[in-house]
């Protein structure tokens, strides 16, 4: 786990979703109430949902990064689907984006707008999930070439290449 600078725009409610699980650890930050307060969740919100959600979203990260899914998940696009957005024009200069419909908006609807900011800004293909398997932490790949595999050159990266080593 890296103290990477976080995502931009919205990638960053989908970088901090995502890493309310530290896999090595087990730790699940939704099991805590600051946990569930950083990501703004609402009483109503079913937090085997919100899991489901998270680990869509880690496997398209992992995807992105050439890597297979952690685990059988709902497919991202499926989840998505139900999330209510519209979109918002305004008046004084015409730009145009898309919001959640509700307001307080669940999870969903505001990863869903996350996503859309990104596919439109170019930036979905940069979100990534950390190659170890023991780690698989969401991390925006800011490499020139967009090729990073590990969330951290110091900690997975490290282990990864002295993992190579000790095998020769």
């Amino acid at each position: 786990m890296s103290e990477r600078v976080p995502a931009p725009g919205g990638l960053a409610l989908v970088e901090s979703l995502v890493n309310t699980l530290d896999l090595e650890s087990g730790a699940d930050a939704l099991d805590t109430p600051e946990g569930r307060a950083r990501l703004a969740l609402t009483a109503a919100e079913d937090l085997a949902d919100v899991r489901e959600l998270r680990e869509s979203l880690r496997a398209v990260c992992l995807a992105h990064a050439g890597h297979p899914p952690h685990r059988a998940v709902t497919p991202l696009g499926d989840l998505l689907a139900a999330a209510p957005l519209v979109v918002d024009v305004r008046a004084d200069d015409g730009s145009a984006s898309l919001r959640p419909a509700a307001d307080p908006a669940p999870l969903l609807a505001r990863v869903a707008a996350a996503v859309a900011e990104a596919l439109t800004a170019g930036t979905w293909q940069r979100l990534k999930a950390c190659e170890a398997a023991d780690c698989h932490w969401a991390y925006y790949d800011r490499s020139p070439a967009g090729r990073g595999r590990w969330c951290s050159m110091q900690v997975c990266g490290a282990r990864a290449k002295m993992r190579r080593y000790r095998a020769k």
